[in-house]
């Protein structure tokens, strides 16, 4: 029936919700599924009417973590000429909100640490993720007329992963204001933009 098919769906989204956040918390090897379960407020038996194992769970919640990524960057750069939409997401990215909100952000520093110890298909689509985030930053380099964009972006984007998860985790604020700072300017030299904004 119709109404089974939207309920067994929107039972699944409570689960993967649920999954992205004890990925985010704790990280994907430490997912439990008796208590992505609970959370969700379902019983550990009902797991296998939406998932053939937690293997496949976490494969989901990965690739819905990247669907907010594309979603992310989208929503920071639509309808933005290409310059003004680099300078967008670069802020974005390497700003105070955004460290701070390690439970919604980019799902690349949080994962990055622990895929090595992930099953290849997870790999895979952690991979596939990073080629997209990728080409859509390669794209509005392409536009300006960059040599080489896709090098160009892969190559930023690496950096602000890494000042990123850097500023998460410096304990001083100013010092991890600063790591943010250095690292944004940096990006907008390399790639030829101009910071109109100085504050993290």
């Amino acid at each position: 029936m119709r109404y089974d098919a939207e309920h067994k769906a929107q039972t699944r989204e409570r689960v993967l919700t649920e999954a992205v956040k004890a990925i985010r918390a704790d990280g994907p090897h430490r997912v439990g599924v008796a208590g992505v379960m609970a959370k969700a407020g379902l019983t550990h038996g009902g797991f296998y009417a939406h998932f053939a194992s937690k293997d496949d769970l976490v494969l989901a919640a990965v690739e819905q973590m990247f669907t907010g990524a594309r979603g992310m960057f989208e929503q920071r750069t639509r309808d933005l000429p290409p310059r003004e939409a680099l300078q967008a997401y670069v802020r974005f990215y390497l700003s105070r909100a955004h460290r701070d909100a390690r439970e919604v952000g980019c799902p690349l520093p949080v994962l990055s640490s622990d895929l090595p110890r992930m099953a290849d298909p997870v790999r895979e689509r952690f991979a596939e993720g990073v080629a997209r985030l990728t080409a859509s930053i390669a794209g509005r380099l392409a536009e300006l007329g960059r040599p080489e964009p896709a090098a160009l972006a892969s190559s930023a984007l690496s950096e602000m992963i890494g000042a990123l998860s850097l500023a998460r985790a410096i304990a001083d604020p100013e010092q991890s204001d600063a790591v943010l700072l250095r690292s944004r300017n940096a990006i907008f030299s390399r790639l030829d933009l101009i910071d109109t904004g100085a504050t993290t």
